[in-house]
């Protein structure tokens, strides 16, 4: 009966070892030792005694490891193994979004009244800046300079040309407005005109604008080589017989 359990443990051990032979079954003290060096061990202590020690360490509870950042505003590093909880999304910064209060509607709706009042003292700095580039549009002596410069101050002209346009277009909004309101206040029913018919209205005002300077004739004649020109463009082109 000896002589066959020490053959089952025999068998048994050297099973044993042979499955702990391989590195990813065996402590990492062991991982280093030969197969040859570990029989010797095994038949000096014995065969359970050897496979205690082996299946203690292999149990033997690992260091945690500690992640850390080298930044604070990186993103914390989780072992790939770690599985994030049901429920609980992984742990990810917000990205930050950066609104423009010029162009979002959480910072109120634009009052033109309020905003050219606000702004009135850019007027100013614009008439400044004409006068000082027509100062030194007439002190150089470099064309391109001069073309530059002619063609800044056309900008800032035709700018300042659309900003009076659009002050006159309120000025005539708030003016039919406060007519729509003396006729409610007196219980007639306000008439509210197209915009088909205020354009209209705004033409006609241009052009007794522009008769009253003795302008409109040059006015005319640009406004109908614009429209040639443009015309011209839309015609289909002629093709080369071959």
């Amino acid at each position: 009966m000896e002589g066959v359990d020490s053959d089952e443990d025999l068998s048994s051990g050297t099973s044993s070892v042979e499955d702990d032979s391989d590195g990813d079954h065996l402590p990492g003290e062991l991982q280093d030792i030969s197969f040859g060096e570990l029989e010797e061990i095994r038949e000096k202590v014995g065969t359970k005694k050897f496979n205690s020690v082996i299946q203690n360490q292999a149990s033997a509870p690992k260091e945690k490891k500690t992640f850390t950042r080298t930044n604070k505003n990186r993103p914390v590093e989780r072992s790939s193994k770690q599985r994030v909880p049901a429920g609980k999304a992984p742990d990810v910064q917000k990205k930050k979004r950066r609104r423009d209060p010029r162009f979002d509607d959480r910072y109120g709706t634009l009052n033109p009244d309020l905003y050219k009042k606000s702004y009135e003292f850019l007027d100013s700095y614009r008439e400044k800046e004409k006068k000082e580039l027509r100062r030194e549009g007439k002190r150089t002596k470099d064309e391109n300079r001069k073309a530059e410069i002619a063609g800044i101050l056309s900008r800032l002209e035709q700018r300042d040309k659309k900003i009076s346009e659009d002050n006159e277009r309120q000025a005539a909004k708030r003016e039919t407005r406060k007519q729509q309101n003396v006729l409610l206040k007196e219980g007639k029913k306000p008439f509210y005109l197209k915009k088909g018919d205020q354009h209209k209205l705004e033409v006609a005002k241009k052009f007794a604008e522009l008769k009253q300077k003795h302008r409109l004739e040059k006015f005319v004649v640009k406004k109908r080589q614009r429209n040639a020109s443009r015309d011209r463009r839309r015609l289909p082109t002629v093709r080369d017989d071959d």
